[in-house]
């Protein structure tokens, strides 16, 4: 905890020290994807529940944001909660999809659920409405636009972006806390009996049903939070966010930083996305550095960054009596 709360410290210091607008919305940027990554960390890590869904999570929450503010004119304040509301809902029915399925199968169907929706979302070509041109209900392949915003950009007109900073920085906070409280609380200890010894586990009564329905609907949430905030941030809600190279790079995010653990997901997202930048200038082999890089950590430290600290941490000695 102390920890995490010199980071924070860090964290809030930033935009004054460095005020510079890439380095802000980018951090910004890493904020996002780090709250996605730790909300999925629950679900993978902690739930050992092999589910690809996480970035179609993502877009429902951005989804439902922005269609919520362009067709019906809700505040963005309001919408966003309500997005991760339906987040929630679509969260427990790919977990009871799920219940009967283990390991790969549960990844290919996430995968495929995933997927389809990508696929009817691009294929939505019929004129929902005709304000502004043909619309169809979820966009298209242009995706939602023009759905409001929280109000920051009117706030602070020449400095909306490091507002947007902090709001980010917040929610990572919030998801942050709330991963800490699950995995060292009653539902981390459950996951860890049923993955454990499952057959004990359930001659105790805990529930798989029961305990796979909360955490798909405690990581669905935050992660559909974080998509309508992408929404607002971004100004627009496309396609892209299903993209297959993205969910891959999240997902790396989490094998570098170790599953399972509190603040691994966090130093995966960190490393990862300091190693894209650092790599943007050399686009052809942009992904071939990136693919190297998860491939030694995967071989050289299979249980993460978290878990090469953890094994660096030196031993407290022993007494003898």
């Amino acid at each position: 905890m102390l920890i995490g709360l010199a980071c924070l410290a860090v964290a809030i210091t930033v935009p004054f020290l460095l005020p510079g607008r890439y380095i802000v919305t980018q951090s910004t940027l890493f904020f996002i994807w780090a709250v996605v990554v730790v909300q999925w960390n629950l679900v993978l890590g902690v739930g050992g529940i092999f589910s690809l869904a996480q970035m179609a999570l993502f877009a429902t929450g951005a989804y439902s944001t922005a269609m919520l503010g362009f067709y019906w004119k809700i505040p963005m304040l309001a919408a966003i909660p309500i997005g991760g509301l339906v987040t929630v809902v679509v969260g427990m029915l790919v977990g009871l999809a799920c219940l009967r399925l283990k390991g790969p199968y549960v990844a290919l169907l996430t995968l495929a659920i995933a997927q389809v929706i990508y696929v009817l979302i691009v294929n939505d070509t019929d004129c929902f409405t005709s304000t502004g041109g043909c619309m169809p209900l979820f966009g298209g392949v242009r995706g939602i636009g023009q759905f409001g915003d929280i109000g920051l950009r009117e706030l602070f007109p020449s400095k909306w972006y490091i507002a947007h900073y902090f709001v980010a920085l917040a929610l990572l906070a919030v998801a942050v806390a709330v991963s800490i409280v699950v995995i060292r609380g009653p539902l981390g200890l459950a996951f860890q009996a049923l993955r454990d010894n499952p057959g004990y586990a359930a001659s105790r009564g805990i529930s798989r049903f029961k305990y796979q329905l909360w955490i798909f609907a405690v990581s669905a949430f935050l992660t559909g939070i974080a998509g309508g905030f992408y929404a607002v941030h971004v100004r627009v809600v496309g396609p892209t966010v299903f993209s297959f190279s993205l969910l891959l790079f999240l997902i790396a995010m989490i094998v570098v930083g170790g599953l399972g653990s509190i603040w691994g997901p966090l130093l995966g997202a960190a490393v990862l996305m300091l190693a894209d930048e650092s790599m943007r200038e050399f686009s052809d082999y942009r992904n071939i550095g990136l693919g190297i890089l998860l491939t030694a950590f995967v071989i050289a430290w299979p249980g993460g960054l978290s878990g090469w600290l953890q094994r660096r941490r030196p031993k407290p000695a022993s007494t003898t009596h």
